[in-house]
């Protein structure tokens, strides 16, 4: 059987926080492996969950930085 692989990819973090608490990652990487195993029938051992975490000050959306983006939509829907 093929072995399948997910991604989750979480940016920034809660003020306060640098990352997400083991206990986070821990739940995380249970629930999609069960997910995969529910709906499409792959073996939990079969199922590798990385998890990456990307500062907002690393990506964009839209052209612009993603907190500047953030920004200008909360301004145009009030």
């Amino acid at each position: 059987m093929p072995i399948v692989t997910i991604q989750v990819t979480r940016e920034g973090t809660t003020p306060g926080t640098a990352s997400l608490t083991a206990d986070e990652k821990a739940a995380l990487i249970k629930g999609s492996s069960e997910l995969l195993r529910d709906v499409l029938g792959k073996p939990l051992d079969s199922t590798f969950v990385v998890i990456e975490e990307v500062d907002t000050d690393n990506w964009g959306w839209g052209g612009l930085p993603v907190q500047e983006f953030r920004r200008r939509r909360v301004a145009q829907t009030g």
